[in-house]
């Protein structure tokens, strides 16, 4: 494969999710509640080589432009990720995702004392924090494997 040669075909319409950090590109497919079952074309380049990251996903999704709640739990495990929406296979637009100051009803705490793991009507809601996320109710903190509390359908 010459070093100008493409691993995974272009899409004609849809949202290619670059440059995520390694590794986390199953992640990205549960934050999209993309499971397999709803037959969604989906594309993944795993531990692909990059100048930037050493090495990072890609995850190619035909006919589906994400909203931006999804980008916004997307930058928490993919802080370095840039989101290329692809119509009539050109990039019609590009942006580079954005930590957003709190993230609601996406994450579930891990502390077992907390409001939101007792049977109250209670929607879990994390402050976004430079090193990770923090309970809004109890401050527990979550810093490494945020993917790990993904609370999405």
């Amino acid at each position: 494969m010459s070093e100008h040669e493409l691993r995974v075909s272009k899409i004609r319409n849809g949202t290619v999710i670059d440059h995520v950090s390694g590794g986390q590109a199953l992640n990205v497919l549960a934050i999209l509640g993309i499971d397999g079952e709803a037959g969604e074309s989906v594309s993944l380049g795993i531990n692909v080589p990059s100048d930037r990251l050493g090495k990072k996903d890609i995850v190619k999704v035909e006919d589906r432009e994400l909203s931006q709640s999804e980008v916004d739990v997307l930058s928490l495990i993919a802080p370095e990720a840039t989101i290329n929406i692809v119509r009539d296979y050109e990039v019609a637009d590009k942006l580079r995702v954005e930590r957003p100051d709190f993230v609601t009803g996406v994450l579930s705490c891990p502390n077992r004392n907390c409001i939101t793991q007792a049977n109250e009507p209670v929607v879990s809601k994390f402050d976004v924090v430079d090193d990770g996320v923090r309970c809004t109710y109890c401050s527990t903190i979550v810093r490494e494997d945020i993917a790990d509390h993904l609370d999405v359908d």
